[in-house]
C-alpha cells in the first residue's frame, strides 16, 4: 500500500497492486490516519469483489510505453532536442532487453542486473562508461515517471536504483600553448565557436543557435534567450576579442543565425564534433570540445572572479554546480599560499612595531 500526495490535488491519494492488477484513487481526506483506514478499506473492498474505485490504467509493453515516451519528450522539448535526442540514444539498448516486457511488470532487481550487464559490455574491447549507463537509467527513470503521473504504472522501479559514480577528472583546462596549436588548425565555424566559448564560456549549444539579433555590439553583450533554467537565460558581457570576431563574422553571413546551417542559412547549424575530432588530431591535442567551457570557468577563478558572478556566467543556478568547473592550477595554489605567508608576515611585523611604540 502506497499513500501520496500530487501536485495538483490537496488530498492524500493511494496506490496498490492485488492479483497483478495496479489500483489508485483519491481518499478526499488531508487526514492521514483517516487516509489509510480509507486505502485499507479499497483493498479490502478489492479482495472480496465488492470494490467500487479507480483501476489502474492497463500497461503496455515497454518498447510501446517507450515510442509513447520519446513522442512526448519532442513536444515537450522542443527548444532542448539535445535531450529527445540523448533518450532516443538511450532508449535503444532499453528496448532491446525490455521490450516486449509490460510496463508494470519490470522489478528494481531487474534494472540492477541489466546495469551490471550493460556496464561490462564494451566498444572496440572496452567496457562502456558509468555515464553512458547512467544515461540509460535516467531515460528509463524519466519514462516511468511519466507513465505514473498518468496513472498507467503505480511506481517508478528505477527510483530504487542507484546511479554508478561517475568520476570528473578527466575534464581538464588547456593552457594557451594548446589553445594556440589547436585554433592554428581549426577550420570555420569550428575556430570561432572554440573562441566564443573559450571567451565566454557559453556551451557548444547556445552558440549552435544563437541568433543575430541576440548580440549587442554597440553594448558589447549576447543574450541567450534559452535554457532549462532561468539561470541559463543570460546576458553575457563579450570581451574585445570575442566583439572583434563577431563583428567580423556579422559582416559574412546571411540569415538570422550567427552559426547558419551552409546548405540553409534560415536553419542554424548542427554539431562540429567532425570538425573537433579532425582538429585534435592536426593538433596532437586532446580534449572534449566542451572543455574549453571548463577553462574559460578556471580561468575566471583563477583571475580573481568571484563564484556567484561565475555561476551567472556559466548559467548555473547553485554555486555548487560551479565547483566542479573552477579547479585552479597548481602554481595558482602555490602562488595563494606565497599571498597568504606575505600578508601573515606583514601583519606581524606591523604588530612588532605597534608594540614597540607601545612601550
Amino acid at each position: 500500500m502506497h499513500l501520496y500526495k500530487r501536485k495538483d490535488s490537496k488530498f492524500w491519494w493511494y496506490k496498490f497492486v492485488y492479483d497483478g492488477v495496479a489500483y489508485a484513487a483519491s481518499t478526499k481526506t488531508r487526514n492521514r490516519r483517516d487516509a489509510e483506514g480509507i486505502a485499507s478499506k479499497a483493498r479490502l473492498d478489492v479482495i472480496e469483489g465488492t470494490y467500487n474505485i479507480k483501476r489502474q490504467k492497463a500497461a503496455p509493453l515497454f518498447k510501446d510505453a517507450m515510442a509513447v515516451f520519446l513522442e512526448y519528450s519532442r513536444q515537450h522539448h522542443a527548444e532542448h532536442p539535445n535531450t529527445t535526442r540523448q533518450y532516443t540514444n538511450a532508449s535503444k539498448p532499453l528496448i532491446s532487453t525490455f521490450g516486449a516486457k509490460k510496463l508494470n511488470a519490470i522489478t528494481p532487481e531487474e534494472i540492477e542486473r541489466y546495469k551490471t550487464a550493460r556496464l561490462k559490455q564494451g566498444i572496440h574491447g572496452r567496457p562502456l562508461k558509468p555515464a553512458t549507463v547512467n544515461a540509460d537509467l535516467a531515460c528509463m527513470r524519466a519514462m516511468f515517471s511519466y507513465f505514473v503521473a498518468l496513472d498507467v504504472v503505480a511506481r517508478n522501479p528505477v527510483s530504487r536504483v542507484k546511479f554508478l559514480p561517475v568520476s570528473n577528472e578527466k575534464m581538464r583546462v588547456l593552457n594557451f600553448e594548446e589553445e594556440r596549436l589547436y585554433l592554428a588548425v581549426c577550420p570555420q565555424p569550428l575556430h570561432d565557436i572554440a573562441v566564443l566559448m573559450l571567451e565566454t564560456g557559453m556551451r557548444p549549444e547556445e552558440l549552435y543557435r544563437l541568433r543575430v539579433e541576440s548580440v549587442n555590439l554597440e553594448d558589447r553583450h549576447i543574450f541567450n534567450p534559452r535554457g532549462k533554467t532561468k539561470a541559463a537565460r543570460r546576458t553575457l558581457p563579450l570581451t574585445r576579442r570575442a566583439a572583434d570576431l563577431l563583428k567580423n563574422r556579422l559582416q559574412t553571413i546571411e540569415g538570422d543565425y550567427v552559426f547558419p546551417r551552409e546548405d540553409d542559412p534560415s536553419k542554424p547549424m548542427g554539431r562540429v564534433n567532425y570538425l573537433h575530432r579532425k582538429a585534435l588530431k592536426d593538433s596532437s591535442v586532446l580534449f572534449r570540445l566542451y572543455d574549453l567551457r571548463h577553462t574559460f570557468a578556471t580561468r575566471a577563478a583563477e583571475a580573481g572572479v568571484d563564484l556567484v558572478t561565475l555561476a551567472a556566467l556559466l548559467g548555473h543556478s547553485k554555486i555548487q554546480m560551479v565547483l566542479r568547473y573552477a579547479h585552479p592550477q597548481a602554481e595558482h595554489k602555490v602562488s595563494a599560499i606565497r599571498k597568504m605567508e606575505e600578508f601573515q608576515m606583514a601583519r606581524q611585523m606591523e604588530e612588532a612595531k605597534a608594540s614597540e611604540l607601545v612601550q
